[in-house]
């Protein structure tokens, strides 16, 4: 038996190590098939894939004139017509930033399953992507490595006896770092990421903890919990990723080594658990520490957790500002500590605003990050 899959993005970080789990497959009871993928602009990548996987129809998202031979669609609208004219039964969303919303309401209004590592998709938009999944009869399953713990433990427990959910992160390449050096850290030291190798926006969401915000977001609206159940907690070994405590007080914790590739099974993998040598960990000689965040550090969780309170809107604002503010930072026109100024000042703006589209949230995306940037340029 073998279950076909489509891989957007397939150049990124999740992209990559998804091709890895496909090929270690093989051997599997339920072998996956990579049936179609999409490469922005590496040409190179495209052709090797091509020759690997020969049944599998590209999508080149790039310029159609520098679009390779071997792409089967090439411009801007290469992603639908990959996801209209390829049958699959899931699909990796893959695709980094806002961009990957798009990507998300093509899989599922094509009835596909929906493997979602693009957590911007949850934070703009879940209740509209969860009304398109019942619509179409097909699922969300999150990839994040704490969220697919989440999804796995409360899958096994039942939400019903769940009081709080716990998400983990490493605290980043400053998480010793005296506050007071933060304003003259750079985009390269914000890469340098303790534990995971990812690209370069979510290395810097890390280093500031807005990825952690943005994950806060996602946990509370992929489980429909609300935010004071949700606990962010600093762990460095990166082991456990997910937790839930039941109502008689005990916690339950989904641990594994820091592998992107074990979540990225287990998405495929559903509603099944089949055999991989991804996943095995053993904490014999690990030590595992648990610290509460310090909001001085790390504001931009502070502010996620603001713009939960504040709804849906703001959550959007959230996002595409501190998109706005790390281009900012990257370029080097502001520092470190001024991304999580952006955020603010930007969210300062009355953004009670109704949702009653995909349009209207790419109004409000926009809308956001003209202002982001306008507050940006006010502080270089």
């Amino acid at each position: 038996m073998s279950k076909r899959v489509i891989v957007l993005g397939a150049t990124g970080s999740i992209g990559r190590q998804t091709l890895d789990v496909i090929r270690e497959s093989t051997a599997s009871d339920e072998r996956l098939e990579l049936v179609g993928f999409s490469v922005h602009s590496n040409r190179d990548t495209l052709k090797l894939l091509n020759h690997e996987f020969p049944h599998g129809r590209a999508a080149w998202t790039g310029a159609p004139s520098s679009a390779p031979k071997e792409a089967s669609w090439a411009g801007p609208e290469a992603l639908a017509q990959l996801l209209s004219e390829t049958e699959a039964d899931i699909a990796v969303n893959g695709i980094a930033g806002a961009a990957g919303l798009s990507a998300s309401i093509l899989v599922l209004q094509r009835g596909m399953h929906l493997a979602l590592a693009n957590k911007e998709s949850v934070v703009m938009g879940y209740r509209l992507l969860k009304k398109l999944a019942d619509e179409h009869h097909c699922a969300i399953i999150p990839v994040d490595s704490e969220h697919a713990g989440l999804f796995q433990l409360i899958q096994r427990i039942g939400k019903p006896i769940i009081s709080e959910l716990t998400i983990t992160a490493s605290g980043g390449p400053f998480r010793m770092l005296p506050i007071d050096q933060l304003s003259s850290v750079t985009a390269d030291d914000a890469c340098k990421h303790p534990v995971w190798k990812m690209g370069r926006k979510i290395s810097i969401d890390a280093a500031t903890m807005a990825n952690k915000g943005l994950e806060l977001i996602e946990a509370a609206r992929l489980f429909d919990m609300p935010q004071t159940s949700i606990r962010v907690l600093i762990h460095p070994q990166s082991y456990v990723h997910a937790m839930v405590r039941t109502l008689d007080g005990a916690l339950y914790a989904q641990i594994s080594k820091p592998d992107m590739r074990l979540p990225i099974h287990m998405a495929l993998s559903w509603p099944n658990t089949t055999a991989s040598s991804i996943g095995f960990t053993d904490l014999v000689g690990q030590t595992l520490e648990f610290y509460e965040p310090e909001k001085e550090r790390y504001p931009l969780l502070w502010i996620a957790r603001q713009a939960l309170d504040e709804g849906e809107a703001a959550c959007i604002v959230y996002n595409a500002a501190n998109e706005v503010a790390v281009q900012y930072f990257e370029q080097g026109n502001i520092r470190f500590t001024q991304i999580a100024t952006v955020v603010t000042s930007t969210l300062e703006k009355n953004w009670n605003l109704p949702i009653d589209s995909f349009e209207d949230i790419l109004h409000i995306d926009s809308l956001a990050r003209t202002i982001a940037a306008n507050n940006a340029e006010r502080i270089t």
